[in-house]
């Protein structure tokens, strides 16, 4: 295996608990991944060129999972996650840390059987002496002594033993109150839980409740986030489930030709906020808008003292609370500014609360309907915070970006009322979304360049190795085990995905007959299937550029308006704009760096070297970058 860079592991999959840790699902930009043992397009393709999905668990009790899911969301997120934070206020780390301990150690029974049964006779002893070693001088297990001591330890349980004897499970179960499982996860958890000492007797039944709540709270909060900021999480945890957990290793031998760029923005997936507790330490809110009548939800930090306001967009498909808008408010808001973050226009929570439009897509609609929703949050917070804030401005990352430059260009254009900003800072912005389209669709379509007969295989490979980094510990090296194909492949699948929900969210609001297979809350996966079949390019030209032809935007306007040098003379001019990017940013051609260069000068922009798109912004070059073009607002 590779081994992977320190700045580069933490998980192509964010990862979640419900009662026990499982996997959810792939996170770049807005970290996802697609659909089930043999789902794949369908034959009537709509693409130039269509690569396979992965392939992933069948899904054939869809409704009931569903419903089973929707109810296991509702505990987590109303019952045991305020709880949760109660019980981590009032209990010491170190106490609940010795709770997790004696849990481990009382289940030694299971695991020592387990090991037995899978012939593992060394890591059964190494498990019986650290039982000993934690039992007496751990105090019962209170205390994990045995790590102190360079002791092995090993995980087993009957999930384990059955696929080392043959059961690989191909159908996805969620179970009430565990959630992601399948047949043979769902039987070795049941005979794990007999396994543990403490079920033998029901009078010890309030301390197996007990450990199990401590665990769970340790991750309700992750839990919660992925849950929240996930346009369909059910879907996720099922597409992770389906690799993650997999018992064997994938092949992590690497030999291709490597691409920097692409390689370099998987780091995003490394970005995180270095407070676990900073979403904690902020407010979600809601405000009303004038435009569709609906309340829009935010997340803020404030300054406890006068300081200037940074409203935040995130890119494509990204939520107010993805780790990657969060990470970058937290910068913010630890840099002295208080922070708001909003929700990415192609998200449906956006869509669905904040948009005009039948869909997005159209510059001017979506920026507008973003203005609009910043007018009514600045009015709230100065309504109860008043005179709290000095300066304004305006940051956004990748697709947030492009809109930051367009408000910036269209700043005097806007009606009268709506926010004026200070300052406008784009990060890694694009500069023609027809460029980003053709080349997101292109790395979608990379697997292609390999043979027929082993593109199936290739692509489950790339998949299950980013599920099985999601469950590695932090390792120093050089090179994380992907190839050029695999990389771009992985990004491109992301931004699909997240394509397919903007589709199937704003069909389901607005339904312009494209589609032909009914919608169904419980009953998505043929839907999926069929938008699956959508690239970037059908999007625009089969779904967005017909709706606007239809009100009087011709196609050769549509394009310009989606290209910023077309308001080149407006950007030119504009003292109060900063753009922020990468000189390998896929997204940036030379010929749109060049153009950046010559209309903003290098007072306005700062183009680092590398760091692909948005792969480098947890390193200091990039941040400091940012914060320098905030500079003269406080």
């Amino acid at each position: 295996m590779t081994t992977l860079p320190s700045n580069f592991i933490g998980s192509l999959m964010s990862r979640s608990v419900w009662l026990r840790l499982f996997a959810m699902a792939a996170s770049l930009i807005a970290s996802n991944l697609p659909t089930a043992a043999k789902d794949r397009p369908s034959q009537n393709d709509t693409s130039a060129s269509q690569a396979t999905f992965p392939e992933f668990m069948a899904d054939p009790f869809e409704p009931v999972n569903r419903g089973i899911w929707t109810l296991n969301r509702e505990i987590l997120l109303n019952v045991i996650q305020p709880t949760g934070r109660v019980y981590r206020t009032v209990t010491p780390a170190p106490v609940r840390q010795s709770i997790k301990n004696f849990t481990r150690n009382i289940s030694y029974p299971g695991r020592l059987v387990n090991h037995a049964l899978q012939g593992k006779w060394t890591s059964a002893s190494d498990e019986s002496l650290r039982f000993l070693c934690n039992s007496t001088v751990g105090i019962g297990g209170l205390f994990d002594v045995a790590s102190g001591w360079q002791i092995p330890k090993s995980e087993a349980d009957f999930a384990g033993t059955f696929n080392q004897w043959g059961w690989h499970s191909s159908r996805y179960l969620v179970l009430p109150f565990f959630g992601p499982s399948d047949a043979s996860h769902t039987v070795g958890l049941a005979l794990d839980k007999v396994a543990q000492p403490w079920n033998c007797e029901s009078r010890y039944n309030v301390a197996a409740y007990v450990s199990t709540y401590n665990g769970v709270t340790e991750h309700v909060e992750n839990a919660a986030q992925f849950i929240r900021s996930e346009a369909d999480p059910y879907v996720g945890a099922r597409y992770a489930w389906s690799y993650a957990s997999k018992f064997d290793s994938p092949d992590w031998r690497s030999d291709g030709e490597k691409d920097l760029a692409t390689l370099q923005t998987l780091g995003v997936i490394a970005i995180d906020c270095r407070d676990p507790k900073f979403i904690e330490r902020g407010h979600e809110m809601s405000v009303r808008l004038s435009s569709t009548g609906r309340r829009m939800n935010f997340n803020c930090w404030l300054q406890p003292m006068t300081a200037p306001l940074v409203y935040i967009a995130p890119g494509l498909g990204s939520h107010r609370l993805s780790k990657f808008t969060l990470a970058l408010a937290e910068h913010l808001y630890q840099n002295g500014y208080s922070v708001v973050a909003t929700t990415g226009v192609f998200h449906p929570e956006f869509m669905e609360q904040a948009s005009t439009a039948a869909l997005p897509g159209y510059p001017p609609i979506d920026c507008h309907d973003l203005l609009v929703e910043l007018t009514e949050i600045d009015r709230l917070l100065e309504k109860k915070n008043p005179g709290r804030f000095l300066k304004k401005a305006f940051v956004g990352f990748s697709m947030g970006g492009f809109q930051s430059l367009y408000l910036a260009s269209h700043e005097k254009q806007e009606k009268s009322g709506l926010l004026r900003f200070d300052r406008y800072v784009a990060i890694n912005p694009p500069v023609d979304l027809n460029h980003g389209n053709s080349i997101l669709d292109r790395y979608y379509n990379a697997p292609l360049a390999w043979p027929a007969d082993a593109r199936q295989a290739r692509i489950n490979l790339a998949v299950h190795k980013a599920a099985k980094i999601a469950t590695l510990p932090p390792s120093l090296g050089t090179v994380p085990p992907f190839d050029a194909t695999e990389s771009k492949y992985l990004i491109g699948l992301s931004f699909r995905l997240t394509l397919r929900d903007s589709i199937y969210s704003s069909q389901k609001r607005h339904n312009l007959g494209i589609l032909q297979t009914p919608f169904s809350a419980l009953r998505r996966e043929a839907s999926y299937r069929e938008i699956s079949n959508y690239s970037f390019q059908d999007y625009f030209q089969r779904f967005v550029i017909p709706h606007y032809n239809s009100h009087g935007i011709g196609t050769k306007e549509f394009n310009r308006k989606i290209n910023l040098k077309t308001y080149g003379k407006e950007l030119r001019n504009h003292p109060k704009v900063r753009v922020v990017a990468n000189r390998n940013d896929f997204l940036l051609p030379a010929k749109d760096a060049a153009w950046l260069e010559s209309t903003l000068g290098p007072a306005r922009l700062k183009i680092l070297p590398d760091g692909g798109h948005l792969g480098n912004l947890a390193s200091p070059p990039i941040q400091s970058a940012v914060i320098d073009a905030l500079a003269g607002l406080k």
